[in-house]
């Protein structure tokens, strides 16, 4: 975030304290792509959106899990909605000052919810969320997902 968007930021300190622990629990359970954005100022309902994605539905579990663990215990926080958890594809936790969602990679690509908010202000995170950026495309190209898997002996082509 520039010093410029800084200005713009509207979140209270109750959200990005939610925001950033939530970043850390999903960084530390191995999320990908993990952003947030002020969306105070377009939505009366919530201060904060925080995106991640991982490339399993028993991934996307256990980071939802890790949110909501993190938060109670240290911030005293408990989600007064949970969507989406029988697939786990999309798991929204709405704790009220901030919306968590957490998506399949799939999902993730495919619903682009960084196009709806590109022009809220993006919120900054841990160091180790910030560096969550780019995981998912680079996870795909040494998985082979993106078509450029392995070949026979191994090395990617």
């Amino acid at each position: 975030m520039t010093a410029d968007e800084s200005l713009h930021v509207t979140a209270t300190d109750r959200s990005i304290e939610l925001v950033n622990a939530a970043a850390q629990a999903a960084a530390d359970r191995l999320a990908h792509d993990i952003i947030a954005y002020d969306v105070s100022d377009v939505l009366s309902i919530t201060d904060a959106f925080l995106l991640a994605s991982a490339p399993s539905d028993r991934q996307v579990k256990s980071i939802v899990d890790e949110i909501e663990e993190r938060l109670l215990k240290e911030l005293g926080a408990k989600p007064v909605r949970r969507e989406g958890d029988r697939e786990a594809r999309w798991v929204l936790l709405d704790y009220v000052d901030i919306v968590v969602h957490v998506q399949h990679s799939e999902e993730r690509v495919f619903y682009a919810l960084e196009r709806l908010w590109k022009d809220c202000p993006e919120l900054p995170l841990p160091e180790d969320a910030k560096n969550t950026r780019g995981k998912a495309a680079e996870h795909a190209r040494l998985t082979g997902a993106d078509g450029s898997g392995p070949d026979t002996d191994g090395e990617l082509r």
